[in-house]
């Protein structure tokens, strides 16, 4: 089964460029996206063979995920079930007969980090979350967690110490997720790999530098660990800030 995670940064934009030609190209089992920056009803995606799935923020041209997958889900929940964090279209969860399949996009601590202390919150919610679908299958997760967790993820770490997505608390709530028993599938596989990137500023000609952040991931439960084949990050797709991540697995 492959599966790809794009944040998009707008969906209406990438569409303009080379959405359709990626999606083709990349052929996914599911495909999901962050920050497609859409209501209901502004666009129409014509993908035969998929069933379309999207939970939208309240707030117009903000946040907002989807996910596009081949085989149907058993059922579809939209959001976390708690008011605070479900206005903002962040979350989408797709149950399967073997799993709980999840996209996620975890909330930027912003400018300043005047919303870390909201972040944190929403950490503990969401890993609560996790471990509640934990009690009945194993979960896959993927999308923008806006965390690069280990100096190996970032380009400029020593300069990034109290930027938003690389501050040692966002940090060490990505170390207790996974130490509660989740897996980050391309350290998996690759657990020396640096120079791999998923995101890139706009500014300073970074992605030309590959002065990236990595905060783009699939993460599954400990369980479905030995049965991820590769996981890959498509940096020769442009198109958004973003380049697509994906896991292939059994």
């Amino acid at each position: 089964m492959k599966l790809i995670s794009w944040n998009v940064n707008g969906l209406r934009a990438v569409m303009g460029k080379n959405f359709m030609e990626a999606f083709q190209t990349l052929d996914a089992d599911i495909f999901c996206l962050q920050e497609t920056k859409l209501q209901a009803g502004q666009i129409t995606m014509d993908l035969p063979g998929y069933h379309q799935y999207w939970n939208y923020a309240e707030k117009k041209g903000y946040s907002g995920t989807a996910v596009f997958t081949r085989q149907e889900p058993l059922s579809v929940r939209l959001g976390l079930g708690i008011p605070e964090h479900d206005h903002e279209g962040r979350v989408i969860t797709l149950e399967y007969p073997d799993f709980h399949f999840l996209t996620v996009y975890t909330p930027n601590s912003q400018d300043g980090l005047a919303r870390l202390s909201y972040r944190m919150q929403w950490e503990d919610d969401f890993l609560a979350y996790l471990k509640e679908l934990e009690k009945t299958k194993p979960v896959i997760f993927c999308g923008d967690l806006n965390v690069a967790h280990t100096e190996m993820d970032i380009k400029n770490p020593k300069s990034n110490l109290r930027n938003a997505g690389f501050t040692q608390e966002e940090r060490d709530k990505m170390t207790a997720l996974l130490a509660s028993g989740f897996t980050d599938t391309f350290r998996f596989l690759h657990p020396d790999a640096t120079g791999a990137y998923s995101w890139w500023s706009y500014r300073f000609h970074a992605r030309e530098n590959n002065a990236g952040w990595r905060i783009d991931y699939f993460i599954v439960s400990d369980a479905l660990k030995e049965r991820v084949q590769s996981a890959a990050i498509h940096s020769e797709i442009f198109g958004s800030d973003h380049c697509p991540v994906e896991l292939v697995i059994q």
